[in-house]
């Protein structure tokens, strides 16, 4: 039987900062990561913050022995 998982990626321009993220800890660092970028003076303004959702198949992956 497949096992659909989804993973989320963060992006700061075209930098991942956070990669390989599950749902719960993807809406946490996001909402975090948008506030610090938001209200403090850094890099970065809200227009560079993106994300990428990822469906991986793990039937699909076998293993490299």
């Amino acid at each position: 039987m497949p096992r659909i998982e989804k993973v989320y990626h963060i992006y700061a321009g075209n930098k991942c900062i956070m990669h390989n993220l599950k749902e719960e800890d993807f809406k946490a660092n996001w909402q975090t990561i948008n506030t610090i970028v938001g209200f403090m003076k850094t890099d970065y303004e809200l227009d560079d913050l993106s994300y990428e959702e990822v469906t991986i198949n793990r039937e699909d992956i076998e293993p490299s022995y």
